[in-house]
């Protein structure tokens, strides 16, 4: 369980947490108290509409040799939320300053919630990030011209980043749906959290804004990570 907002976790939640590290330390063959002792710091963010450009793309819209401006870093080392937003459009209206994220990416996508792609009047499917073949298509509008994608606008599975030593932590693996319990006067458990592992990557968990809304995400007393 991780204090998502600083609030102190009730009494019983904390001993429980207490006698699972006891119990995961001594099935590791380390001492109670060993100094290497490992206590993860999860993170529960929500991931809001944006874009991932390649390079030609980012320079059809904003001009020749454009490169992303970092507005603010992100939580995950080396990326960041850009200056620049574009339009995304769809069938039935567009959604303006939609922001992008850096670096810059092989292929283009664009991901929204459910409510946004109903807005767009696209049928946007579930997908993870990068993995867009055979998705639907839509319009990004910059200050210097317009592209049109023939596919890569998703919804984006919810997932967890974690570095080798969170995954041995919760004895999961790269691949593996876990689960994400959210506590507070809209709790929630979201299933089917995939576990996403590479060894720079921080623990965080990404939702989508539909999902931090259903369970009232700024105002969550604690989150836990469940097999």
């Amino acid at each position: 369980m991780a204090d998502a907002m600083n609030i102190p976790m009730p009494r019983e939640q904390l001993e429980r947490i207490v006698r699972q590290a006891v119990r995961q330390r001594l099935a590791s063959g380390l001492p109670e108290g060993s100094s290497d002792a490992y206590q993860p710091n999860l993170v529960v963010n929500v991931s809001a509409r944006h874009a991932h450009l390649c390079q030609a793309d980012l320079e059809t819209l904003f001009g020749p040799l454009s490169q992303l401006t970092v507005y603010r870093w992100l939580y995950q080392p080396g990326e960041f939320a850009a200056q620049q937003q574009v339009t995304v459009v769809g069938p039935a209206g567009g959604i303006e300053m939609v922001r992008l994220l850096g670096p810059v990416r092989g292929q283009s996508q664009v991901e929204v919630s459910y409510t946004d792609a109903f807005l767009l009047g696209i049928d946007a499917p579930l997908r993870l990030s990068g993995e867009v073949a055979g998705t639907p298509g839509c319009t990004l509008v910059g200050p210097a011209g317009q592209v049109q994608l023939p596919q890569g606008l998703i919804r984006a599975q919810r997932h967890v980043h974690m570095s080798p030593a969170d995954a041995r932590h919760y004895g999961f693996a790269d691949g593996q749906y876990v689960k994400l319990a959210v506590y507070g006067a809209r709790a929630a458990v979201f299933d089917r959290v995939l576990c996403r592992v590479q060894g720079n990557f921080l623990l965080e968990v990404h939702l989508d804004t539909d999902e931090g809304n259903a369970c009232d995400l700024p105002n969550a007393t604690g989150v836990e990570l469940l097999p």
